[in-house]
């Protein structure tokens, strides 16, 4: 029992040993640790946990046709079904990384021949001796052998084993990076579907716009022909027709790209999409609740990437270091061998065992590894920096669109008053014309004013619902 002890005490103080040798003492270890802090409010914001992100997209959203537009999206994005095939490829590398650090088991066979020189020492044996009793050793003796063959890796510094946590971390990550894919993804549909009523209701008004101006178009004719006005007037108002209907087309076009932008993120053919443009103007968005700025780790999938990709890089510089260490590896063989296929079944004569472990560490030329350590410590340390890039940017983005919320709503009624007394003035400048109280150049102007502001109204509606989308999405909701 002493003896025994003896040897674990010598095998221990020879892998000390070993260990101390292998592990240069240049390696410099990671210090460097993310900053987790965020500030306590968004610009001064009341410091109140509710959060908006919490909603579902379903609950967020109550236009049915929005909503149906997202869930043929979530099913058919083209982008969305890749970014799902990159999961299952990473949920296959972490049953790769189990399998190396369990033992590897090879079951098969051999057949051969072999003939040695008469001129050796196993020959000159062989010539002397008999295979069987009153048989001779032949000079050509076949070889046929059936078994399994066992090797292992004995993961004592959790080099394999982290290895697989590493690559379970980055399957987490790849599920945010899709949560994030789809939170881009429904945004991104909601705003294209706000872009395409605001156009709806763009083209509606220039239609608008081109019958009042067809109407005054007349008045000026009549007017000419009483020689009020001269033919100059006349032209002016035709040139103000064709340039109304020459941006109707436009509208047109854009209508059919943003339509068609719906379409190929819904991974459709280019079709109609079914929508409804009435009373665009009267959408009201619901109040926008931000919560805190350290809800932005929790909610946030690309906050939440970024951490797990942390995560992994730690564990790498584990590995790296890990490989500096000797490393244990253990085989074993069983299994029947004979010259004679008649004779494999003989026991125990026929059996052929085997029992082996060997221990090793790098020694010399050892810079492939120093340079393995130090790539992954700088990764390690750039993870530490795109996370916290990633918070600042999330933190950044809510507070923009917090604002952009606020300042749109008041932006919103000041273009609303402006519309409403341009339109007034319309009246009463095509009154004051008719009375010869005015000449054609106000009506004109006046005209072109009130076009250009119920556009302006109709755009800053569009940026109002967008804000209010991108706010849901920089909050991290849309994925759940």
């Amino acid at each position: 029992m002493n003896n025994i002890r003896k040897i674990n005490y010598l095998a221990t103080g020879c892998v000390l040993m070993m260990v101390a040798a292998c592990v240069p003492k240049s390696l410099v270890p990671v210090t460097k640790t993310e900053n987790r802090n965020t500030p306590a409010t968004y610009n001064g914001s009341t410091s109140d946990s509710t959060n908006v992100a919490k909603i579902k997209w379903k609950e967020f959203f109550t236009d049915p046709k929005l909503e149906a537009l997202i869930d043929t999206a979530l099913l058919n994005n083209q982008e969305l079904n890749l970014t799902l095939q990159e999961i299952e490829i990473s949920r296959n590398e972490i049953n790769a990384r189990k399998g190396e650090y369990l033992p590897f088991v090879k079951l098969g066979g051999g057949l051969g021949v072999d003939k040695v020189s008469r001129y050796t020492s196993q020959g000159a044996a062989d010539d002397m001796s008999e295979i069987r009793p009153g048989v001779r050793t032949p000079e050509v003796l076949p070889d046929m052998m059936v078994g399994a063959r066992a090797s292992w890796e004995v993961d004592i510094w959790h080099k394999l084993r982290n290895a697989q946590k590493v690559a379970a971390q980055n399957y987490f990550a790849s599920i945010e990076g899709k949560n994030f894919l789809v939170t881009n993804l429904v945004g991104e549909i909601a705003n294209s579907y706000y872009e395409l009523l605001a156009l709806d209701n763009q083209l509606a008004i220039i239609k608008q716009n081109i019958e009042i101006l067809n109407n005054a178009l007349n008045i000026i004719r009549q007017e000419k022909q009483a020689a009020k006005v001269t033919e100059l007037a006349v032209r002016r108002f035709e040139a103000e027709v064709f340039k109304t209907q020459s941006l109707q087309y436009e509208i047109q076009q854009k209508i059919v790209e943003a339509e068609n932008k719906i379409n190929f993120l819904v991974g459709r053919y280019p079709q109609h999409v079914d929508r409804s443009s009435d009373n665009f103007n009267t959408l009201a968005p619901t109040k926008i609740y931000a919560g805190l700025p350290s809800q932005l780790i929790i909610n946030r999938p690309d906050v939440r990437a970024a951490e797990l990709k942390l995560s992994a890089a730690k564990l790498d510089v584990s590995i790296a270091r890990a490989n500096f260490y000797p490393s244990l590896g253990l085989s074993a063989g069983l299994g029947f061998r004979s010259y004679n296929p008649l004779y494999l079944v003989n026991l125990p004569q026929a059996l052929i065992t085997s029992l082996a472990g060997d221990i090793a560490g790098p020694l010399v030329n050892k810079y492939a590894l120093i340079a393995g350590y130090n790539t992954a410590s700088a990764k390690q340390i750039k993870a530490i920096i795109e996370f916290e890039r990633t918070v600042l940017n999330a933190c950044i983005e809510v507070t923009n669109q917090l604002s952009n919320i606020d300042n749109l709503d008041k932006n919103f009624n000041m273009k609303s008053n402006q519309v409403d007394a341009l339109t007034q003035s319309t009246e009463i400048s095509i009154k004051l014309f008719k009375s010869a109280r005015a000449d054609y150049m106000e009506v004109l102007l006046t005209q072109r004013d009130v076009l250009e502001s119920r556009m302006e109204l109709i755009e800053t509606k569009m940026r109002q619902m967008n804000a209010f989308v991108n706010a849901y999405r920089a909050l991290g909701g849309g994925w759940n």
